[in-house]
C-alpha cells in the first residue's frame, strides 16, 4: 500500500495528533488540509503515532473494528468499517470513574468484547473461524473521542486519530460464547438513568463475530493479526452518545451482564 504523502508529512501530522491529545486540544480536520487524504496514508499515520506511544511505554492490550453498524456510520457520514489499536493505558472498570482531564468530547457506545484464546490470522478468517478461537465474550463500553475539532470528521480523520478511540469500560462477568446467538443479544443504554437507546448485537455488520473476521483479514492486509489474549472490539450496537462530567453511563446486556461508568 503505497501512500501518497511522504514520510515527512506523516510524521508530522502523527505529531499533531500526539499534542492534541496531550494537550487536550483538539486540531482541525486533516481531511480539510489534505482533502484527497487516502486511506493507506491515514493507516499510516496511526501506525506512526503508534509507534511513537509504543517507544514511551504503552502496551498494545487489543484491537478495535469500528464503524461497523449503520447508525455509527450514518451518525459519522461514513460508508465502510475502520480498525484501531487498544492499548492498556485506555482501560477501566467497570464502576470507575473518567475525569474530564483524560477526555477531549467523549461519547459511549455498547459493545460485546471478544478475548481470544487463540491466534487468527488473515485472509480468509470466518465468523467460525473467531467463535473457535473465543476464549470468552464480555461486556463493554467503548468511550470513543476525537482529536479532531467538534467531531468533523471524515473516514480518513478517524483512521488517522486510531479510530476516535479514548477509553474502554470493561464489565462482566465473562461468558463462553459456545452455544449463543451474537445476534440476538440485546442491550438498553442508559444515560443518568434515563434509556437512550437499545440494540442486538446484530447491529455490528450482522454478528459481531462477522465483525472481527473483518478486523482480522484487514489487519493481514498490514502484516498484523489477532493475539491470543487480546481483548477485541467490533464495534457499537447502537448510536454514540455525548459523555460530559456529572454523567452516568450504564449499558445493560442481555445474558452477558452490565458495564457502567461516571464521567467527573
Amino acid at each position: 500500500m503505497a501512500s501518497r504523502l511522504t514520510s515527512s508529512q506523516i510524521n508530522t501530522i502523527a505529531k499533531r495528533l500526539l499534542d492534541a491529545e496531550e494537550k487536550r486540544a483538539p486540531i482541525p480536520p486533516l481531511t480539510a488540509e489534505f482533502p484527497e487524504l487516502a486511506v493507506e496514508d491515514a493507516y499510516a499515520i496511526q501506525l506512526a503515532v503508534l509507534e511513537v506511544k509504543k517507544s514511551r511505554g504503552e502496551v498494545v492490550y487489543g484491537r478495535k473494528a469500528g464503524l461497523t453498524s449503520q447508525a455509527i456510520q450514518k451518525l459519522f457520514g461514513v460508508n465502510e468499517p475502520d480498525f484501531g489499536h487498544l492499548l492498556a493505558s485506555m482501560m477501566v472498570e467497570s464502576g470507575a470513574a473518567i475525569p474530564s482531564s483524560e477526555v477531549i468530547q467523549a461519547k459511549a457506545e455498547p459493545e460485546i468484547a471478544f478475548v481470544l484464546d487463540q491466534d487468527l490470522r488473515g485472509p480468509g478468517v470466518t465468523a467460525l473461524d473467531v467463535i473457535g478461537a473465543t476464549k470468552y465474550i464480555l461486556p463493554v463500553l467503548e468511550i470513543i473521542d476525537s482529536r479532531i475539532a467538534d467531531w468533523k470528521i471524515k473516514l480518513g480523520d478517524t483512521i488517522a486519530d486510531n479510530a476516535s478511540c479514548g477509553k474502554v469500560v470493561i464489565g462482566g462477568p465473562a461468558h463462553p460464547v459456545t452455544g449463543m446467538d451474537l445476534r440476538l443479544i440485546g442491550v438498553v443504554l442508559e444515560k443518568n438513568g434515563e434509556v437512550i437507546a437499545t440494540g442486538a448485537g446484530a447491529a455490528a455488520l450482522g454478528n459481531p463475530a462477522i465483525a472481527v473476521a473483518w478486523l482480522a483479514n484487514k489487519l493481514s492486509t498490514f502484516d498484523q493479526y489477532l493475539r491470543k489474549g487480546e481483548l477485541i472490539l467490533p464495534g457499537s450496537l447502537t448510536s454514540a452518545f455525548d459523555a460530559k462530567p456529572g454523567d452516568h453511563v450504564r449499558a445493560t446486556f442481555d445474558r452477558i451482564g452490565v458495564v457502567s461508568v461516571r464521567f467527573t
